[in-house]
């Protein structure tokens, strides 16, 4: 089964294809924080940086993003999304065993999308 058709990686119960694929490729826009949030999680677990940069507000973003060698991203949950902020845990393995990182991040709309600007 090819990435497309398995289930997408933020935990929307859809496929990748028609989830954040869509997103990643271009095709569409999020439509609101929680939705870019499940795309930038999708875009690490499966290795699109590239979707991470440009969701990214270019005055909080690093010159480069780069994925933490020996993590691998094994789920999302999204804790509460209230207006231009998302709290979320991102659960992954590493090579000392299971991990979360938790964050309650904060977006903002630039030319008429929805960027991540950093931790609320």
């Amino acid at each position: 089964m090819s990435v497309f058709e398995r289930t997408c990686p933020c935990g929307s119960g859809i496929s990748y294809d028609r989830c954040c694929g869509r997103l990643h490729r271009g095709e569409a826009e999020a439509e609101t924080p929680e939705e870019l949030m499940r795309s930038r999680y999708a875009a690490y677990a499966v290795g699109d940086l590239d979707h991470v940069f440009r969701t990214w507000h270019p005055r909080t973003r690093p010159d480069d993003v780069a994925n933490t060698p020996g993590v691998t991203w094994v789920g999302l949950e999204i804790v509460d999304a209230v207006g231009d902020e998302v709290e979320f845990r991102a659960h992954c393995t590493t090579a000392s065993g299971p991990g979360v990182l938790h964050e309650r991040s904060r977006f903002e709309r630039r030319a008429g999308r929805w960027v991540y600007v950093g931790e609320a």
